[in-house]
């Protein structure tokens, strides 16, 4: 064999010598990087978890505030409703009484005329004081 042919077999050996002592440490190398990767990925979705947990509290208080405000909005209304029934049945016996109170007078003086729109009978004080020129 020649010399060169052994300087050849040589290299190659010290080639995949050197190969077989540099693949391990690749490959721990890559099974590192993987590592730090998952680590980057695990604390990225612990930061996104305690973010969408931020938002959902939010939510809920927005939510529940809502939810009252409706409520006390719902209550005013009612309320008023309540309110303006009260009126329309006050209003309701005041027309009632006047009617009545027109019905008496009738009776009393059929001849008595009543002017509704200004609530006084012609003739009679208009709330100057003074009698009416009818």
């Amino acid at each position: 064999m020649e010399t060169w042919q052994i300087v050849l077999i040589v290299v190659v050996v010290l080639v995949l010598l050197a190969l077989a002592l540099a693949v391990p440490r690749m490959r721990s190398a890559g099974a590192e990087r993987n590592r730090a990767q998952a680590r980057d990925h695990v604390q990225e979705s612990q930061r996104h978890a305690t973010q969408a947990e931020q938002e959902t509290a939010v939510a809920d208080e927005q939510e529940a505030r809502a939810r009252r405000e409706r409520a006390e909005v719902e209550d005013r209304a009612a309320h008023e409703e309540a309110e303006a029934h009260q009126r329309a049945e006050h209003a309701q016996q005041e027309r009632e009484e006047a009617d009545r109170l027109e019905q008496r007078a009738h009776e009393l003086d059929p001849d008595l005329q009543h002017d509704r729109d200004r609530g006084t009978a012609p003739g009679h004080d208009d709330g100057t004081g003074r009698p009416r020129d009818d």
